[in-house]
């Protein structure tokens, strides 16, 4: 099994950096809605609105903000941004009313888009193209135990249930973004790009890549399937104990944590990306069947078909992992790629918006059939991608003039 730990240096700073953030952040996405409701007092309703009309704006920022990091250097664009984070979740501590917790949810969301974008470009100046996908799959076995750990801690304020303990998770939250920009800071500076030919936002005109992303946002309804779709199904529709949603997500999050490294050893270009994309899209098909064979059953049934249909999704969700990585950083120019980069990611925003929707209509108002319907709707995008890949691979353009990213031209001690 490979080292859970990346190689010394730049890849092991920046998973240093992602363990901080992720542990305040798991923290907080297990409190956040009581705490909304409990200590800031406002409405479910408007708590959703917020955070909807947040996220809406912050996928829309992502891109200039990775186009800042492009100009400006990605390393001080992360740091500000990591520290506008942290602002932004210390300010929760004192709103008590909708208009400030939605200004605080907008500085959030535009903070965190934007430094996802940043720290993809930062990472693209600091290793090597062909080493790209293995140090994301570093990043995302690190994201995973950082979460679990924060969880950990969120489940103790849970537990105290005292306004003071959900202060304190907001506090540790806060102060994990400050721990992150001070780690960032230790790594190398990447030159910026100082000027590029064409429009001044490329990636909106990039056709190809506008498809790529759309497909690769229809694959990121797993995200919501995981956290609501499956809760609300187990609940609803089968006879197996709802304890079990939080045994699932524990079996997701260590399997990645476990085995996301090995599983992206094997992508290493468009072609390996597409093909386990492909079967990434297949074994979604054969996880929603066997979701759907839970409902109705009984619960011994149901409970198998829940763990053999769990364990088919987190292969799934490392294959897709894996190919979508690759591709989103192949397809993107050379010294754009933070702008491209915020495109791409404003898919994971999208699907965690829009998901919960889709997925409560087809799944609950469906039942069965709209199990199969996701599962068929998983399979045509995942096929879908090979084929728009690729067109997008032979009409792309590199810039003339810039430097590629990962060598030493790009790097400023």
């Amino acid at each position: 099994m490979p080292h859970l730990l990346p190689p010394a240096g730049p890849r092991r700073t920046l998973a240093l950096a992602q363990f901080g953030n992720s542990v305040g952040d798991g923290a907080y996405y297990v409190t956040s809605a009581l705490y909304f409701t409990h200590v800031v007092g406002l409405a479910p309703t408007r708590i959703g609105l917020g955070l909807t009309l947040a996220w809406a704006v912050g996928s829309v920022a992502g891109v200039p903000l990775g186009r800042i990091a492009d100009r400006r250097g990605p390393r001080g664009t992360a740091v500000l941004l990591a520290l506008a984070t942290g602002a932004a979740v210390a300010s929760f501590l004192v709103v008590r009313g909708f208009l400030p917790f939605l200004a605080a949810a907008c500085l959030y969301a535009t903070a965190q888009s934007g430094l996802a974008a940043a720290r993809q470009a930062l990472l693209a100046g600091l290793v090597a193209k062909e080493d790209r996908t293995g140090a994301l799959a570093h990043l995302q076995s690190t994201l995973n135990a950082g979460l679990a750990v924060g969880a950990g801690l969120g489940g103790l304020a849970l537990s105290a249930g005292t306004t003071s303990a959900y202060l304190a998770v907001f506090a540790v939250d806060a102060l994990s973004f400050l721990l992150c920009a001070l780690v960032l800071l230790r790594l190398p500076a990447v030159a910026p790009v100082s000027a590029l030919p064409g429009a001044r936002l490329e990636v909106l005109r990039d056709r190809p890549y506008a498809v790529v992303t759309l497909l690769n946002t229809v694959l990121l309804l797993r995200m919501p399937l995981l956290s609501i779709g499956l809760p609300l199904w187990i609940a609803g529709r089968t006879d197996a104990p709802e304890w079990l949603v939080s045994a699932l997500f524990i079996l997701n999050t260590t399997a990645v944590m476990l085995f996301q490294v090995r599983t992206a050893g094997s992508v290493t270009g468009l072609g390996t990306a597409a093909r386990a994309i492909r079967r990434s899209g297949l074994l979604m098909l054969l996880t929603c069947a066997a979701f759907a064979l839970s409902g109705g059953t009984p619960r011994w049934v149901a409970v198998t078909a829940l763990v053999g249909g769990s364990v088919l999704l987190v292969a799934g969700e490392m294959l897709q992992s894996a190919g979508s990585w690759q591709i989103g950083f192949d397809l993107a120019p050379a010294g754009r790629i933070g702008e491209y980069q915020g495109f791409f990611g404003a898919g994971v925003t999208v699907a965690r918006t829009l998901g919960p929707l889709l997925l409560t209509a087809l799944l609950m108002g469906m039942g069965t059939a709209g199990w199969l319907l996701l599962g068929g709707l998983f399979l045509a995008a995942s096929w879908a991608m090979g084929r728009v890949s690729r067109w997008a691979g032979e009409r792309r353009r590199e810039p003339a003039g810039v430097p590629a990213p990962g060598g030493a031209a790009a790097r400023a001690a």
